[in-house]
């Protein structure tokens, strides 16, 4: 991760000498800007880490119907390739069934296309106006199993937002080592992020533990 802020402060810092630029006000408060930026960026870059998370686990099915599971799959409408929900209305008539009401008549047969090609391993149903997805019962062997496939993408998440950590103080080390940064600003903002890094580490798993009683939950 190669930080946005890093040449707009490289650029400024060299218009001062060293001495000038950690002892002078507008030096401080470069120093103030650059870490507030740098900081937000890394918490942006793990924020979109638990997203990416949040999308990969809502595509594990639990035991009742849901249009999470389809609203991502793409549907080839007309030779556009289109998110699914952009393209229909879902309800949930029951805990076991899905309908989908395509805003198109003419894009049912696209749709159901996509729902049998992806690997959600439902069939659909489709009447002419609607598609019915019927959901079958999960059991308990293959629940521990799809337990066992959200802990992997937890885990995954975590070595992300990690990976943002490193990447983070890495670029700052940098910067404290050509003098955009100082040294005592450079120990705070460490320890800013191993705050934030472990709230998001903590969402991580508050997400797993909701996803788990989902799964769980007969």
């Amino acid at each position: 991760m190669r930080l946005a802020v890093s040449r707009s402060v490289r650029w400024s810092a060299s218009d001062f000498s060293e001495g000038a630029l950690r002892s002078s006000p507008r030096g401080q408060l470069m120093d103030d800007d650059l870490v507030g930026l740098a900081v937000d960026e890394i918490r942006e870059k793990m924020t979109k880490a638990i997203d990416h998370m949040k999308s990969e686990m809502s595509n594990v099915r639990t035991g009742r119907a849901s249009s999470a599971l389809v609203e991502p799959l793409v549907v080839d409408y007309y030779g556009t390739p289109t998110p699914l929900r952009q393209l229909a209305g879902f309800s949930v008539p029951d805990a076991m069934l899905l309908v989908i009401t395509p805003y198109d008549k003419g894009s049912l047969g696209d749709i159901e296309r996509a729902i049998m090609t992806s690997d959600l391993g439902i069939n659909p149903t489709n009447d002419g106006n609607v598609i019915r997805l019927a959901f079958p019962t999960l059991t308990e062997e293959r629940r521990k199993e799809l337990v066992k496939v959200v802990r992997h993408k937890a885990e995954e998440g975590k070595v992300a937002v990690r990976n943002v950590r490193r990447d983070g103080r890495k670029e700052l080390e940098g910067l404290q080592k050509d003098g955009s940064l100082s040294t005592d600003e450079l120990e705070r903002v460490e320890k800013d992020i191993e705050k934030i890094t472990q709230e998001q580490v903590s969402t991580i798993e508050r997400l797993l533990t909701q996803k788990e009683q989902e799964l769980l939950q007969v």
